[in-house]
């Protein structure tokens, strides 16, 4: 659902951010400042303020091998990640590429805010860099957000409808499995909808204005980018199918990994739903997603009639995988991303047979079909 809420906002800014190889460092620069001032200032709160001792008492007992446990499973849900790119964005890419591009969106995602939009930026500039239009990154852009939300927009439905009928252990009243089921049924109506009208308002604008506006534009890519998507669904790539899942799945179990390493986990399908439904907090946009995304999943697992001190502490230890991770891998990745890209160039460009694109250090080149 993250995704689906965001594809019309981000396709606007990807021809500008394709151009930027240094993307703004001051901006990046600060968000990491940001995240460490952030991170300070929770653990002085944690430390320091009395009545949480309990809290204290409970991070003080993790256990290492769960620990380890959750660092495997953010490696596993990086690379799930890096097959779903691949599968979007140019399949004729080598893996090793798409590794390099896909984790240093990963790494970028942990200190950019909304939404994953930051890391995206990322892989348009270094798409762009090799020769890939502005137009295919921008709708595969909306394609990859789409798609990359399908998992969690089944996931509410299936076990909204499940708990409603008690197919699942756990503790949920109606409005808090039927109404989240309602609204992910409802979000893949409207999105499929939305791509149609934003195929005709482009059309419209473009015939009032006699040229290409950048709204018609935007409105383009989003309706090409759905179109593109169903596209990919029906094709059905094995790699795309098992990144899609495990990119979700993968991330969901380091929550389970974490309540585990302190000692005691609620029902898998009240972590699921937990998960799918606090991750929302993530569109807030702040660095690394911290406030929004913490705050959302512990007040969604209480909701559910989890321990506070459980839910805070399990959150608490699977946000940190989930910022420290990717930021380490995602840092050595892109040390090697630059040199793969001047290697990779004709690859990346054959995504697009027929057409003309300028590849940096070449010049133009026509592309065989």
């Amino acid at each position: 659902m993250e995704a689906a809420s965001n594809v019309a906002t981000h396709d606007a800014g990807v021809g500008e951010l394709a151009h930027s190889p240094d993307f703004e460092q001051s901006r990046v620069r600060r968000n990491v400042i940001w995240l460490i001032v952030v991170i300070l200032a929770i653990v002085a709160l944690i430390t320091l303020v009395p009545g949480l001792g309990s809290l204290r008492d409970r991070l003080a007992r993790v256990s290492g091998l769960w620990l380890t446990v959750g660092i495997a499973l953010k490696i596993l849900s990086g690379l799930s990640y890096v097959a779903v790119f691949r599968s979007v964005f140019c399949v004729k890419m080598r893996w090793r590429t798409s590794a390099e591009i896909g984790l240093s969106e990963l790494g970028a995602n942990a200190v950019l805010p909304t939404g994953g939009a930051g890391g995206l930026a990322l892989g348009a500039w270094a798409l762009h860099r090799s020769g890939m239009s502005t137009e295919r990154i921008a709708r595969r852009s909306v394609a990859f957000f789409l798609l990359t939300s399908i998992p969690n927009v089944l996931g509410v439905v299936v076990l909204g409808v499940g708990f409603a009928v008690g197919v699942f252990e756990g503790r949920a009243s109606l409005a808090l499995s039927i109404v989240p089921a309602a609204i992910a049924a409802g979000a893949i109506v409207f999105t499929i909808a939305a791509g149609r009208w934003a195929a005709e308002a482009a059309d419209r604008l473009n015939a009032r204005a006699r040229r290409t506006t950048r709204l018609a534009a935007s409105l383009r890519a989003l309706a090409d980018g759905i179109t593109d998507a169903l596209f990919l669904l029906r094709r059905r790539d094995p790699w795309l199918i098992v990144g899609l899942i495990g990119y979700l799945a993968f991330d969901v179990m380091i929550l389970w990994a974490t309540f585990h390493a302190f000692g005691h986990a609620p029902p898998l399908a009240i972590i699921w739903l937990g998960y799918l439904i606090g991750e929302l907090g993530g569109l807030i946009p702040v660095p690394g997603g911290i406030g929004g995304v913490d705050l959302g999943l512990i007040g969604t697992l209480a909701l559910y009639h989890v321990s506070l001190t459980s839910a805070t502490a399990a959150v608490l230890a699977y946000r940190a995988l989930a910022l420290v991770v990717p930021l380490a891998v995602g840092v050595v990745a892109g040390l090697f991303l630059r040199r793969s890209l001047a290697r990779e160039a004709v690859s990346i460009a054959n995504c697009e047979p027929g057409g003309e694109v300028e590849i940096i250090g070449r010049g133009v080149v026509r592309v065989a079909s």
